[in-house]
């Protein structure tokens, strides 16, 4: 029986990683494929080895798709970790992915506590609210909060829209529009600008999408995201995309010589 090769010290095989991880082989050769995380080694026999320093990439991964992060976005946002500064910048990073999934837990445990108070003062039970809170626990639904700011129409608008699915991709796609018009604003860049304006008609062609072509729903769509101070990270964004797109979507409507708004 042929003797297999040892592994070096300080490195794990493909099969070690994935078990450590809590992920597929098969999930680190499709990185591998994509350019994401490429093995750090490779053994005598031919093997892919990884390191810890390969782990610590993972985890960046996996951390922001669990966001919902595209692979190109999280292309984007790695951190290479070259450097200690580089390491403290990654801690950051996934101590904000933390925060972030415990205020989501935050939500539902507030919507889970006052569905039973509403139980119990009402001897009834509102099942509509609690599969909306059921699915979107299922889902792990970053954006579960944002439920609270629909009214019931709304609510069974996106019900009869969206199934969990095509809803998260949807919400994935809006959310990337609303970080390119953030970053238009923080630039200064024009809002009648060439660039401008085509991330101006690919958020308004999200709106009608939302709407499904509904234009009496529009000004309930006006009012959300209308905060006068802004209590987290997603309404200050959603205050400084309102501010950016108000003129922008003006001057997109005057081009195309309509006004929806007065039309809804």
């Amino acid at each position: 029986m042929t003797k297999q090769r040892a592994i070096p010290k300080d490195y794990m095989t493909v099969g070690e990683a994935a078990r450590k991880m809590g992920v597929t082989v098969r999930t680190l050769q499709y990185y591998d494929k994509e350019g994401l995380l490429h093995p750090s080694g490779e053994s005598e026999g031919g093997r892919r080895l990884y390191t810890d320093k390969d782990l610590v990439l993972l985890h960046q991964i996996l951390s922001l798709k669990s966001l919902g992060f595209s692979l190109e976005d999280i292309r984007q946002r790695l951190i290479s970790l070259e450097t200690p500064e580089d390491v403290a910048e990654a801690l950051a990073k996934q101590a904000d992915v933390l925060h972030q999934k415990l205020r989501q837990l935050s939500e539902s445990l507030t919507a889970v506590e006052q569905l039973r108070e509403e139980v119990l003062q009402m001897q009834t039970v509102n099942f509509k609210k609690y599969a909306d809170i059921i699915v979107n626990l299922q889902m792990k639904n970053e954006y579960y909060f944002l439920i609270k700011h629909f009214d019931d129409e709304m609510l069974d608008h996106i019900r009869r829209q969206f199934d969990e699915e095509s809803g998260q991709a949807f919400i994935r796609r809006f959310h990337q529009a609303c970080e390119e018009i953030q970053r238009l604003s923080q630039e200064q860049v024009p809002p009648e600008s060439a660039k401008a304006q085509q991330i101006t008609k690919d958020y308004w062609d999200l709106i009608m999408e939302f709407t499904d072509g509904d234009m009496s729903m529009l000004p309930k769509l006006m009012e959300f995201g209308d905060f006068d101070h802004a209590a987290n990270e997603w309404e200050e964004q959603q205050k400084q995309v309102n501010e950016y797109m108000e003129p922008a979507l003006q001057f997109y409507f005057t081009n195309l010589g309509v006004n929806p708004f007065e039309e809804g």
